[in-house]
């Protein structure tokens, strides 16, 4: 049975800066047996951002307002039922070890057409970092005040209570 969809939630690779990620990597570190990945059943994103502003799509969907069991992905523990989570590469410094917004402009551009398109296609869905939901730097940026900037309605805009 499907879930109506209820939040956009926006995930970084955690990877450095520059670094580009392909799915096939993703998919192995999400549904390959511990210790190489986290053994899920799929991978935890719907759409994935690549350095130079391409979107792929990694698990397919039918583009409805609601999540359906085969279209559930592991972004973020209780709310995976009802959120399609989205994942741009990079949210490190070239180093590697701390949080920095390392979106490219390719990447801002092709970010803020998906999320304006999601939230009026989907008008009761409400954009978030995974930040928001779990203890963690993801997505290296400040989700509501991005939002406000590219001009996301204030009603789509998720803000934990």
């Amino acid at each position: 049975m499907a879930n109506r969809l209820k939040y956009l939630v926006i995930h970084c690779t955690a990877t450095p800066e520059g670094r580009e990620v392909s799915s096939a990597e993703i998919k192995k570190w999400h549904t390959s047996p511990a210790p190489a990945g986290r053994g899920w059943k799929q991978v935890g994103y719907t759409d994935l951002f690549h350095l130079n502003g391409g979107v792929e799509r990694l698990v397919e969907n039918n583009e409805d307002a609601n999540v359906d069991p085969w279209e559930v992905t592991n972004g973020a523990t209780g709310i995976n039922g009802v959120s399609r989570h989205i994942v741009y590469v990079g949210g490190l410094t070239k180093d590697g070890k701390q949080a920095k917004d390392t979106r490219r402009l390719d990447q801002l551009n092709a970010m803020k057409r998906y999320v304006l398109d999601f939230v009026h296609r989907f008008p009761e869905a409400k954009v978030a970092g995974h930040n928001q939901f779990a203890a963690k730097a993801c997505p290296s940026f400040d989700v509501p005040a991005w939002c406000r900037k590219i001009g996301v309605p204030e009603v789509n805009i998720y803000i934990k209570q």
